[in-house]
């Protein structure tokens, strides 16, 4: 059974990986990355590696729904939805693709499983924690907390209303001719203090 999720997880992996590449907009990329990601963190909890797992389950997810947001915020394309091309350079891409798949399966499969077995009762989460985080917890701490006012920051920005009223009271954009009407949306009430006559 734990083989048959594994290997579940594993085709659900490369597939959403690959869909990254399909998908024609950069949304729908970020989180198409992001469930691969979730996908290779459950691996790491089936194999006994809930602290690998979870870690790279909680910083992919964030990592992406951050990277979302800012292409909704300030694409050209309309939130990033748009239909558009995902893929350049795509034979060299595709080459290069199928070399690091090559390497790396090499590699898996000429490597030497660790031979030595860990004791009994010994608490491999802690000492794993320790060292991994030991000299870098600061460095994560002030990362998080980056994250999060990037995000609050995000969606602030995103919000027409702002602070002190809407955001585009008394502006009007400017027209494709000069003197001509103005081009995109006008803001609601007839552009705020500024009329055009």
């Amino acid at each position: 059974m734990t083989d048959l999720v594994i290997a579940a997880l594993c085709l659900f992996a490369v597939w959403t990986g690959w869909r990254v590449f399909r998908v024609d907009s950069m949304v729908r990329a970020s989180f198409s990355l992001m469930l691969s990601f979730v996908a290779v963190g459950a691996v790491g909890v089936v194999l006994s590696a809930p602290y690998i797992g979870i870690a790279t389950i909680f910083m992919m997810a964030v990592e992406m729904m951050v990277m979302a947001i800012f292409m909704v915020m300030f694409m050209m394309n309309p939130a990033g939805l748009n239909p558009m091309v995902m893929v350049h350079q795509h034979r060299v891409a595709a080459v290069a693709g199928g070399l690091a798949f090559a390497g790396l399966a090499a590699a898996v499969l000429a490597a030497d499983p660790p031979a030595a077995r860990v004791a009994t009762g010994t608490d491999t989460v802690a000492a794993l924690g320790h060292e991994l985080l030991g000299p870098s917890m600061l460095i994560f701490e002030t990362a998080g907390v980056t994250l999060l006012a990037t995000m609050v920051g995000a969606v602030i920005l995103s919000s027409r209303r702002g602070r002190f009223g809407p955001a585009d009271d008394g502006s009007r954009p400017p027209g494709l001719e000069p003197g001509g009407p103005p081009a995109g949306r006008q803001p609601e009430g007839g552009g705020g203090h500024h009329h055009h006559h």
